[in-house]
C-alpha cells in the first residue's frame, strides 16, 4: 500500500530511483578516479588547479544527486522502472549497429557497408516493402557520392581493395 508521501508526488514516477541511483554511483566512480584523471600543481592559486573544478562539478553531482535520491518518496523498484530500464536500454541497439557500421568500413569498404547497413536499418525500422528498400539503398549510393565526390571526404580505403589490380584499387580508393 502506498503512503501518504509517495500519493502526493507529483512527478513521473518510473524509472526516477534506478535513473538516481545510477547517477550518484556514477558520479561517486568520478570523485573516485580525479586523482587519477587531473592534477594538483604546487604554486598554482586554487580556482587555477586543473583538479578544481573538476571536483566542483562532480562534487556537485554527487550531492544533488544524493539529494535527488534522498527526497525521493518511495524506495522500492517497482515492474514500471524496469519497464523503463528496458526502454532505455533499448538504444543501445542502435549504439551498436553504429560500432558495427564504423567497425566494417575500414575492413570492406564505405559503399558496401553503407550499401549493407542503409537497408538493414529500414528493415529494421518497419519499412519492409520492396519500394521503400530500393529508396534507402538509392540513399545509401547519394549518400556515398555525396561525401567522396562532393565534399571530397577523405575515408581510407578498405582493406578487401588491397587484393584488387593496381588501377581498379586506385579507382575504388579513391571512388568507392
Amino acid at each position: 500500500m502506498p503512503s501518504e508521501r509517495e500519493r502526493r508526488f507529483a512527478g513521473p514516477r518510473r524509472g526516477q530511483l534506478v535513473f538516481a541511483l545510477v547517477m550518484v554511483g556514477g558520479a561517486l566512480l568520478l570523485l573516485v578516479l580525479i586523482t587519477d584523471q587531473t592534477a594538483w600543481v604546487q604554486k598554482t592559486k586554487l580556482f587555477a588547479q586543473p583538479r578544481f573544478w573538476p571536483a566542483v562539478a562532480i562534487g556537485g553531482m554527487v550531492l544533488l544527486g544524493g539529494l535527488h535520491l534522498y527526497k525521493l518518496p518511495w524506495r522500492r523498484v517497482s515492474r514500471y522502472d524496469l519497464w523503463e530500464v528496458k526502454r532505455w536500454g533499448q538504444v543501445l541497439e542502435f549504439a551498436g549497429w553504429f560500432m558495427g557500421y564504423v567497425l566494417l568500413v575500414p575492413v570492406i569498404g564505405y559503399l558496401p557497408v553503407t550499401l549493407a547497413f542503409v537497408p538493414l536499418l529500414s528493415w529494421r525500422m518497419g519499412y519492409r516493402s520492396p519500394f521503400m528498400l530500393w529508396i534507402s539503398a538509392g540513399f545509401a549510393v547519394a549518400v556515398v557520392v555525396l561525401f567522396k565526390a562532393f565534399l571530397s571526404v577523405k575515408i581510407p580505403g578498405a582493406l578487401i581493395y588491397e587484393y584488387l589490380p593496381g588501377a581498379l584499387r586506385s579507382f575504388f580508393i579513391l571512388y568507392l
